[in-house]
């Protein structure tokens, strides 16, 4: 079952974006892009990431960083 982690290998800030793109099989930087405009647009986007942030645990079979 595929379980959805954040990455300490390709992270720029919490992993987040990167553990999505690695669940969704999406690039990344489109994620990230996404959630730039998302806390400028709405402002919620900033609330969400930090959320998931918290919620979302690091993957355990990566090396930390």
């Amino acid at each position: 079952m595929k379980r959805l982690y954040r990455s300490s290998r390709d992270k720029m800030l919490g992993g987040v974006c990167s553990g999505l793109g690695e669940y969704f099989n999406i690039d990344p930087t489109l994620i990230r892009l996404a959630v730039i405009i998302a806390v400028f647009g709405a402002g919620a986007g900033l609330l969400a990431y930090l959320i998931a942030w918290i919620i979302i645990p690091l993957n355990p079979e990566e090396k930390y960083l």
